[in-house]
């Protein structure tokens, strides 16, 4: 979900959109295949009716940072897609289990009031002192942190604080959880994260299942086809050279019906037992006839001749294609099939690797994959009969992987982070511990980060009148031993993170715009380090009203002294950024004036409508969500969406070079402008062509000269190495920006400029036609 905060919405919320999740939830539980899935739907339609009712009945006010009746900011709100808060709190609900057995210890009644009270006690002080030194619990939700942060200001000295707190705690006493949940083992340590734990990995094992269509190929292997050599070796018996069938006598004690007769005996059993393969059960295929003509041998009846030509023809065949049973070539082969049927199946080799998890605390991830993943060892062939030095096979590995615990750097470069997206699930455990490094004293801080981590699992509200989502320092524990910070050392602390995490998801990723939830850590850590960062969020189209907040022109203003005077991205989007510059100095001097501070920046907001009535491709009269849009872009532009910020500010610098991340972005534009062709809603991935391309052109801005131009001529190599049609559909924007590379402009000739956004037909949405799809059309990306 897009970040609310800082945009202006609709002064009034419809409750159509509430009214159509409730009814998609309806028709997934009332006609959905799985279970599961079905119950899912069913609570989410009963939290769709909370959010309606409490529309209705004025309970809930949509758009306010107070959604809730009688609740405060600070409390955490159980918030469904779109920003809609149920009514009820995160904290809230029936007391859990360590609640109950905390109130069965303390001998107290089983509700929240009476633990809340009982914590208060000397016992209960107690008691939450040996949980801050041993660090041995998990806070879910920020509240549960409240009564070990009045434990502490207590245990400090801090009566006086602490009172305030429970004072501003004690009205929702009944009705909150502010009580921890104590666990067998500290918080691991924060230099390590993982994005799945080791119980996910043993889930996914657990649920993988012996494939059908490979069991089934084992059983051919190793159970029908050596049985088919014995039959066919039988029939071999009494077929003449020139494939001619000569039937013994139907004699007693005869041993070739003898042999036949056994073979039958052993057919019968072996289908019993054997049910996956049924080949053998047709008609036509060779084995069922050499069966079924032994039948009618064995049983005193005489083949038919056209049934005696159907064996003749299946020998003669079965002998050609492999050779006679016991040959060098049949042997051969049968020695290879029963090799591969030998190889251990992915569901055998999942459960060794879920025995191997055994040891490790299920709630952690993976200190090394390698012992974990390792061929079978003697010891295990011994006990389970796999093969000695089976190697289990990637689609075992990637749950084990994907649990491991490393460093994030570690975790991009092995591929367990995948994406900007993934990234930003696993940066506040590494924003916690930093932001958490102002507090000297050890256990406030261990709970200081457990607080951070649980605040960054709040959902964001959908906010009017550019209202501000809650941040952490807002909550009253949080403020309460706010005075026992040490900032000395801290600021120098955060930015090294901020620099880390900003080379580290720029440098990964260079094709990617930075999505929210990783914005807020970045803005975090800049303000810990207090270094005037500006970090703006992407805002969404369908609620954007036309106005921006000032960080929006001071972001834009930071881009103007990394980018102006004549850059490449300067010149290629046609921006001004010395009236940029000036415009800053206006609206600064212009608040300076003022008594209070500004909540919008009218003149940045202008120049980006100004911007994108004239920029935009498309005839201007497209929907309200696509004008929008077109603004948003232009301010994305001016702003380079935080990339100008990281570089100038945060002093972020690749380590492979401003050209590979050029470079790498331009593939990422390649990938995504494969698939348009014949894409039939083809606007969004238009949306992130435009923005891997602004990528790019930011990164070639910044390369050196020389760097510049080769990596420039190296882009039409890069774009005829995919599909035909994208050289074609990318030829004008290269144009374009060859032709600024040259001092023209993106907009002459043939040349386009790349923007995401229109209000009409988007030149780059048509397919090219070709009449030689193996020919790629270079002609117009080589630069000049």
């Amino acid at each position: 979900m897009n970040d609310h905060a800082d945009q202006q919405h609709p002064a009034h919320v419809n409750p159509g959109y509430a009214a159509g999740r409730l009814a998609a939830a309806l028709r997934t539980a009332a006609g959905h295949e799985d279970a599961g899935t079905r119950r899912r739907a069913e609570q989410r339609g009963h939290a769709w009716r909370a959010v309606l009712a409490g529309i209705a009945n004025g309970t809930l006010t949509v758009g306010s940072r107070t959604p809730v009746a009688g609740l405060p900011a600070w409390v955490t709100p159980e918030v469904l897609r779109g920003g809609f808060a149920t009514g009820e709190p995160c904290a809230g609900g029936p007391l859990l289990a360590h609640e109950t057995a905390a109130a069965r210890s303390a001998g107290v009644p089983e509700d929240r009031q009476a633990l809340f009270e009982y914590f208060l006690t000397e016992d209960g002080l107690t008691r939450l002192y040996r949980l801050l030194d041993s660090e041995r619990y998990e806070i879910a939700v920020p509240e549960e942190a409240a009564l070990l942060t009045v434990a502490w200001l207590v245990r400090a000295g801090e009566t006086d604080a602490a009172l305030d707190l429970v004072a501003e705690l004690a009205p929702f006493a009944a009705r909150l959880r502010f009580t921890p949940r104590p666990t067998a083992r500290p918080a691991p340590d924060a230099a390590c994260v993982h994005r799945r734990t080791v119980a996910d990995a043993r889930d996914t094992l657990a649920a993988r299942r012996p494939g059908r269509a490979v069991e089934t190929q084992r059983e051919a292997l190793s159970v029908w086809q050596p049985f088919g050599d014995e039959l066919l070796a039988h029939w071999l018996e009494v077929t003449a050279d020139n494939g001619w069938i000569d039937l013994p006598e139907h004699t007693p004690g005869d041993p070739w019906h003898a042999r036949g007769a056994e073979l039958l005996a052993r057919y019968r059993e072996l289908a019993r037992r054997h049910t996956l393969c049924t080949k053998h059960r047709r008609p036509k295929e060779n084995l069922a006839v050499l069966r079924g003509t032994l039948e009618d041998v064995v049983a005193g009846r005489r083949p038919a001749a056209r049934r005696l030509g159907l064996l003749s023809a299946a020998v003669t065949a079965m002998v050609r294609r492999r050779g006679r049973p016991g040959s060098e070539r049949h042997t051969a082969l049968r020695r290879q099939q029963a090799a591969q049927a030998a190889l251990p199946s992915h569901h055998a080799l999942a459960q060794l690797v879920l025995t191997r998890l055994d040891d490790l605390p299920a709630d952690g991830g993976v200190p090394d994959v390698e012992p974990l993943t390792a061929d079978v060892t003697e010891w295990e062939a011994a006990g389970t009969g796999l093969p000695l030095g089976a190697a289990v096979p990637p689609a075992v590995r990637r749950p084990v992987e994907a649990a491991l615990s490393a460093p994030l750097g570690t975790l991009v470069a092995r591929g367990v982070i995948p994406s900007a997206e993934v990234l930003t699930e696993l940066v506040p455990q590494l924003v916690a511990a930093t932001t958490a490094q102002a507090h000297p004293d050890p256990a406030l801080r261990t709970l200081a980060a457990a607080n951070y981590r649980a605040f960054r699992g709040r959902r964001s509200l959908l906010l009017l009148n550019l209202e501000r989502q809650v941040r952490v320092a807002e909550l009253p524990w949080v403020r309460a031993v706010a005075a026992h910070r040490a900032d000395a050392g801290a600021d120098a602390v955060a930015a090294a993170a901020l620099r880390q995490l900003g080379e580290l998801a720029v440098g990964a990723f260079p094709g990617t715009i930075l999505p929210n939830p990783l914005v807020r850590e970045l803005s975090e850590l800049a303000g810990q380090a207090d270094l005037g960062a500006p970090f703006v969020e992407e805002l969404a189209a369908d609620i954007f009203m036309g106005a921006f907040t000032p960080k929006f022109l001071t972001a834009a203003r930071v881009a103007a002294e990394l980018l102006g005077g004549g850059s490449l991205y300067e010149r290629y989007y046609a921006v001004d950024y010395r009236a940029v510059r000036n415009l800053a100095v206006v609206e600064a001097g212009q608040a300076a004036r003022r008594s209070y501070g500004a909540r919008t920046s009218p003149g940045f907001a202008e120049l980006c409508a100004r911007r994108a009535a004239d920029l935009a491709p498309g005839s201007g009269q497209g929907s309200e969500v696509a004008r929008n849009g077109t603004v948003i872009e232009q301010a994305q532009i001016l702003t380079t969406h935080n990339l100008a910020t990281l570089v100038h500010r945060a002093g972020v610098a690749p380590e492979t070079g401003w050209d590979d991340l050029a470079r790498r972005s331009f593939t990422t534009v390649c990938r995504l402008t494969a698939r348009l062709q014949h894409h039939p809603r083809p606007l969004g991935t238009i949306k992130d062509v435009a923005y891997a391309w602004r990528q790019m052109v930011f990164h070639l801005s910044l390369c050196t000269p020389g760097a510049r131009v080769r990596t420039l001529a190296r882009l039409p190599e890069e774009a005829a190495r995919h599909p035909w049609h994208v050289a074609a559909r990318l030829a004008p924007a290269l144009t374009g920006l060859c032709q600024v590379a040259e001092g023209g402009s993106a907009r002459e000739g043939a040349g386009r400029m790349l923007l995401g956004w229109s209000t009409g037909g988007h030149w780059l949405r048509p397919d090219p036609v070709s009449s030689d799809p193996a020919a790629s059309p270079r002609g117009p990306l080589t630069p000049r």
